[in-house]
């Protein structure tokens, strides 16, 4: 066990170099960590709770949700009305859609049975996420002989509102990612709110107004027939975003949404020199574009956002290489972020921001300072007991406990981890978990030694028969971390990855590398005692 070939030696030496190495960018100066390569110049990134920054909690309206998966669900229902390859169109004398469900009332009481066949049709393929077999998604009563009141399952509104939060979380993603900022926290919490975390994050006014927009996009032709029978059938009036009190009629029917975009850039008008936003379409946008505007040149088309109209530009010519630009008296602020929220996608569901917080910078500077103080004298305590308990092999396992807290700051500088209060807690837990592991195989040498068996042979036992039982312990203790990491959230993944990162790390300090040390020491004072 004390024999190591000259590979295994370089083997451990290079490892234990490269982890300190990683961790460097943490104690030097910018000026010096600047010059490492871009691979290896990676700090530790802070939480939250240590550097401060923007706490926002968004909520998703349950009303507003249902009102809109009813809208979509009494379309879906007078489609299959209407659809000819079904059969012969089933009218209709009444309809509409609440929060509470849809009602649909058809003109012939004879046609009830193939309407509620029709009906019917929109529990195809549906699958209940929680059993994982086909099931109904709608429920359907017959209010009168004509009439039916259709509603969703509970297994249907649960399912299509965790796919909306998904969407809804990743486009968040998408967005706070466009804002350059580091390693930000965004999860789900419980049923219907979202969890966002940005450290470092100081404008939290302009958070919000990038969250809480849901960017939609769209362009409608302007409707020029502004009777109110035409407004209530084919058009919609709706207003401008700078001048409230002025409304346009548009057409209902959008051609293009923002679906079809591929890409918007804030950039500035060739004529005017004022800050546009300018967007290209996908391949099927582009034709559809093309084709509209070749068939309606001179006559005005509304850009429309989040149901307010940013402007009405007339069509000059024909625009078929699918680009163009969106004016309306941009800052250069308002057109980044456009731009931004068009890149990112449209929010799937209304969300609204019920709690925002910012954390102090201060908190942070005095945890860190409280973690840094709990740390050093965590290391100088330990030190100083297996100095006194075990003489030189002792600082053995202290050297040994250096390079394994280096090596766990540098795979978490590495890995990119964020660095939070539990995860100082969690390297403040791997000190004494690494020499731990020392413990066990000192004192099975001394064991060895009072049982009269030779310095070489009792330091070659000790570690041999120590190590089945510290892989167990660690392996245990690795189990633990990992069933934190995939059951927990937030902090509590943070302190799992910090010490799973130290379990694996202590293995290798504990056995590998002291083990070296001492088969040095060995190899050189061949020793007849043993200091310890």
């Amino acid at each position: 066990m004390l024999h190591f070939s000259r590979w295994s030696i370089l083997g451990i030496i290079a490892v234990t170099l490269f982890g300190v190495l990683l961790a460097l960018p943490n104690i030097l100066p910018q000026s010096v960590s600047s010059l490492l390569p871009s691979s290896l110049n990676r700090g530790l990134v802070l939480g939250l709770d240590l550097q401060g920054g923007a706490h926002v909690v968004l909520a998703l309206d349950d009303d507003k949700l249902n009102e809109d998966l009813y809208t979509q669900l009494l379309e879906d229902v007078h489609r299959n009305m209407r659809d000819r390859e079904l059969g012969d169109r089933i009218g209709f004398s009444d309809r509409g859609a609440t929060k509470d469900g849809v009602f649909y009332e058809i003109r012939n009481a004879e046609d009830a049975s193939e309407a509620r066949s029709r009906i019917n049709l929109l529990n195809e393929g549906f699958v209940d996420p929680t059993t994982g077999f086909a099931s109904a998604s709608v429920l359907i009563s017959k209010a009168s002989s004509r009439k039916f009141n259709i509603t969703y399952t509970d297994a249907a509104i649960n399912d299509r509102r965790s796919k909306l939060m998904q969407q809804a979380i990743e486009v968040i993603r998408r967005r706070v990612d466009e804002l350059g900022t580091t390693e930000p926290t965004i999860q789900q919490q419980g049923l219907n709110r979202i969890l966002v975390q940005i450290p470092g994050l100081s404008d939290t006014t302009r958070l919000e107004e990038i969250l809480k927009k849901t960017a939609k996009l769209s362009l409608h032709l302007v409707d020029n027939n502004s009777s109110p029978n035409a407004i209530a059938s084919t058009s919609i009036e709706l207003p401008y975003r700078d001048f409230p009190e002025q409304m346009l009629i548009i057409q209902k029917f959008a051609p293009i949404t923002g679906e079809n975009l591929v890409d918007a850039a804030a950039t500035f008008d060739h004529q005017s020199s004022e800050p546009v936003v300018s967007f290209r379409l996908d391949a099927s946008g582009a034709r559809v574009f093309g084709r509209l505007t070749a068939e309606n040149i001179g006559r005005p088309f509304a850009i429309v956002l989040d149901n307010q109209v940013i402007s009405a530009p007339v069509i000059q010519a024909a625009i078929t290489q699918g680009a163009g630009i969106i004016s309306g008296g941009f800052t250069i602020t308002d057109a980044n972020d456009l731009a931004l929220l068009l890149r990112a996608g449209a929010l799937p569901v209304d969300l609204e921001i019920i709690e925002e917080r910012t954390v102090g910078a201060s908190l942070g500077a005095d945890a860190v300072a409280a973690g840094k103080v709990a740390g050093i004298l965590a290391i100088i305590l330990v030190a100083v007991f297996m100095i006194a308990s075990y003489g030189l092999f002792g600082f053995f396992a202290n050297f040994a406990l250096i390079a394994n807290i280096a090596i766990v700051i540098g795979l978490l500088s590495a890995l990119g981890a964020t660095l939070t209060l539990p995860g100082i807690a969690g390297i403040v837990l791997t000190i004494g978990m690494a020499v731990d592991a020392n413990v066990l195989i000192f004192e099975r040498i001394k064991e060895e030694v009072r049982q009269g068996r030779s310095a070489i042979n009792a330091i070659d036992a000790g570690f041999s028969r120590a190590f089945t039982t510290i892989l167990d312990a660690n392996i245990t203790t690795l189990i633990a971390a990992v069933v934190l990491f995939f059951l927990g959230s937030g902090p509590i993944r943070g302190f799992s990855v910090t010490l799973a990162i130290g379990v694996v790390t202590t293995i290798f300090t504990a056995y590998a590398l002291t083990r070296l040390f001492v088969a040095l020491w060995v190899q050189r004072k061949k020793p007849k005692t043993l200091p310890i």
